[in-house]
Order: structure tokens, then C-alpha cells, then sequence
């Protein structure tokens, strides 16, 4: 089977010679530049043949052309250090502008997405797009955002119109510019940071509109981020793939198997198993992640990005592990 067929199995639960295997990182040395982003990551899917290819733009890239400012301090993540946040009070929400997504550093993004499907035109190449708040808690800051989120909601919801505008927009361009698909990522729906009713009611309307801006994608995948996430409040989302840090957090992927009806992705450990563990340790959690779903409608993956400096021989015995974790056609539908 090619990489995209066995993707496709995964997702209608159909057989396929073996579960299929995605790991995804930054690139904090490259990401500032589209050509030498886009070059990283055919470098990395040409090495490692990942079934497909999550695009992942440096850290917090959806805020610079708002006037975030961050820069790279070395850390295992990869991610970049914010030094300064557009929003600083709450009439500030109301002066965000309604960007052109293609120009700028959105535009960079989507010149990346065109090398890279120029240089490998059969992969299935999924774009990152963030919640819209994910990204007014990046503008805004951690703390901030649950602030004005109890006390100036009309100004947060002001604010998250113009985001989600600008969002959807880019979701959209990303598939013109080669994506199949978009990789949806939320930070904020976990009860650890705000509670289920305050993300029904400013993350839930606007991640939908940015889904379906979306619509036309070959695949969606929520990424749901963080511990004690809202896992059983979003698999109503119209989406394909939820992955987690199933490693990390309820649920686990027997558990899930029972509460969402699509594919799975994840069930490996990023920064105990495959940072730290021996190749058998990661061989041995990637078929125990197999046993869990029985091998359908499962992508292998992490439970997010994975550290810059995972080995090259952490990374083989994962790839690797699928290999042999091949699935019976017999025991398909």
C-alpha cells in the first residue's frame, strides 16, 4: 500500500498491511524562512517515511504579523520565547486587524507548504492551524486571557471574530497551496485552565467556523493539547483524526476506542519513551498502542511534537516497530 492508502484505511477502518506512523518537530534553526523550512521537512520525510507529513511552522507564528514579537532560546521543544504580547488591555482586542493571509508571515507559511508539495507531490501533507483561542491566549497571555475572558468578555468575543476571520481564511488558502489536510490544534480545552462551559462558549463556536472553513480538506485532526482535556466534548467536531497525549492523559486509546467512532492517533510517550527509552522500550509501547485499538482506525504518533534531540535510533526503532505490527486483512471488515 502507498503512505496515503494507508491513512485512508485508517480512517474508514478498513485493512491495511500495517498501521500507518507519523512523528512531527520543529525546526527552530530553519522555520524563519520558508525555503529552508520546507527543505527540513522533506529532508525528514525523506529519511524516515512517515505516512504523513504534519507541517509544523515555528511556535506561535500565527501572532507576528499582530505584533507578537518571540525569538529561540535552545529547548528540547523547539518552541520560540514570547518577549512581547499586542494585547495589553482590554480596548486592545478591538484594534486587531483583519490580515491579509497571504503576505506576511502567513504568507511565508503558505510559500513553505508549496515547496514542499512541489518536492513530494503523492504524500498526504496536513497544514497547522490553531484554535482561535489558542491564538488570543498567545496574544494575549496565559493568565490574561482567563482574565478578560471572566471580566471583558464583549471585548475577548471582539477580539475572537476578528481571529477566527483570519483563520478560516488561512485554513483555506493552506489547502490551495498543497495541504490535503489541516492539523487543528487547541490549548485551551482542558478543565486544568478554563471550565466546560467557558470553552463552549468561546472556543467551541470558533473552532467550528474554522473546521468548516476547512470542509474541503481530504482530512481534519484535532489535536487536543494539555492534561485533563475536554476529549468527549469536542468528538462531535467534524473531524477525521484526534490525537493527545494519550501517554499523559484520560483517555487512554482503549478507553477512546469506546467514546469516538474515528481514528485514533498517538500512543507513543514523546519525552519518557522516545526521548529516554531503549529501542525495545519504544518497540514495546508502539504494539502495546497497536494491541489497544486492535490496529484499525489507529495513526502511530506522539502525543505532540517531539524533542529536537531525539535520536536517530529512538526514531528508527519507532519507525521500525510498525513494520511488524502488521495487520490480518481476515480480521477486517
Amino acid at each position: 500500500m502507498t503512505s496515503r492508502e494507508r491513512v485512508f484505511a485508517a480512517i474508514r477502518g478498513a485493512a491495511a498491511d500495517r498501521p500507518p506512523v507519523a512523528l512531527w518537530r520543529h525546526f527552530p534553526q530553519q522555520d524563519q524562512k520558508a525555503e529552508t523550512l520546507a527543505q527540513a521537512h522533506v529532508e525528514f520525510q525523506r529519511r524516515w517515511q512517515w505516512d504523513l507529513l504534519k507541517v509544523t511552522p515555528a511556535a506561535s507564528y500565527y501572532g507576528d504579523d499582530w505584533g507578537l514579537h518571540a525569538g529561540y532560546k535552545p529547548n528540547p521543544a523547539g518552541v520560540r520565547h514570547v518577549t512581547d504580547r499586542p494585547i495589553k488591555k482590554p480596548p486592545d482586542w478591538a484594534h486587531l486587524r483583519n490580515l491579509d493571509v497571504t503576505g506576511g508571515v502567513y504568507g511565508r507559511e503558505l510559500h513553505a507548504l508549496r515547496l514542499i508539495r512541489e518536492a513530494l507531490p503523492d504524500l498526504l501533507i496536513l497544514s497547522t492551524v490553531f484554535s482561535p483561542l489558542t491564538i488570543a491566549r498567545t496574544l494575549a497571555g496565559e493568565q490574561a486571557l482567563i482574565r478578560y475572558l471572566r471580566e471583558n468578555p464583549e471585548d475577548l468575543h471582539a477580539g475572537l471574530e476578528v481571529i477566527t476571520e483570519v483563520t478560516a481564511r488561512f485554513a483555506g488558502e493552506t489547502l490551495a497551496a498543497g495541504a490535503d489536510g489541516v492539523f487543528f490544534a487547541t490549548q485551551c480545552a482542558t478543565t486544568g485552565y478554563m471550565t466546560v462551559e467557558e470553552y463552549e462558549e468561546f472556543g467551541r463556536p470558533y473552532d467550528l467556523r474554522v473546521l468548516d472553513a476547512a470542509a474541503s480538506a481530504d482530512v481534519r485532526l484535532l489535536h487536543i493539547h494539555g492534561s485533563e482535556i475536554m476529549f468527549d466534548q469536542l468528538t462531535d467536531y467534524p473531524v477525521d483524526i484526534v490525537n493527545w497525549h494519550d501517554r499523559k492523559t484520560s483517555p487512554s486509546l482503549a478507553e477512546a476506542r469506546d467514546r469516538f467512532s474515528g481514528c485514533l492517533a498517538g500512543g507513543l510517550n514523546e519525552w519518557e519513551t522516545l526521548l529516554k527509552g531503549s529501542p525495545g522500550d519504544i518497540a514495546s509501547e508502539v504494539g502495546d498502542a497497536v494491541a489497544q485499538t486492535s490496529g484499525t482506525r489507529h495513526v502511530v504518533a506522539a502525543g505532540c511534537v517531539i524533542p529536537v534531540d531525539t535520536s536517530d535510533d529512538r526514531l528508527r526503532a519507532a519507525r521500525d516497530a510498525v513494520e511488524v505490527a502488521s495487520t490480518d486483512p481476515g480480521e477486517k471488515e
